[in-house]
């Protein structure tokens, strides 16, 4: 099992940047967080060759490129075509869901209400790709 994660964060809200950082300094793995503010930064991040993700967490709904024209740009790109990518979203659209699916996410649930929830939510993502043999 790995001992942390190298996460790239794509979230253009800063409340819930904060949220998901304090999760993760919760548990008992540390993880190195880089954030992106919306799909296009995202981009600029991961063409700089001193970076490496093992996962990537991207909302949907994000000004200047959305998630989902994140997701398309990523998928071209061959270092991290590959790379798990985990949706967290207000979004329940089943447009939305369908569509992040067929570009190849690994997950997606939309943003609990209740931080206890999104906390326990949050946990077991990083839990199973601690454990995951992808990463």
């Amino acid at each position: 099992m790995k001992k942390y994660l190298s996460i790239l964060l794509v979230e253009d809200d800063e409340i819930e940047r904060m949220k998901f950082k304090k999760v993760c300094r919760e548990t008992s793995f540390s993880n190195v967080i880089m954030e992106a503010n919306n799909g296009e930064n995202a981009l600029k991040i991961l063409e700089d060759e001193k970076y490496s993700f093992d996962l990537i967490i991207s909302d949907i709904n994000m000004p200047r490129m959305d998630g989902i024209e994140f997701l398309v740009e990523l998928k071209k790109t061959e270092k991290y075509k590959n790379t798990p990518v985990v949706i967290i979203s207000t979004s329940n659209n089943n447009k939305d869901l369908k569509k992040c699916y067929e570009l190849g996410v690994s997950g997606y649930f939309t943003k609990p209400i209740k931080y206890a929830d999104y906390k326990q939510k949050v946990l077991l993502l990083l839990d199973y790709w601690k454990k995951s043999e992808l990463v």
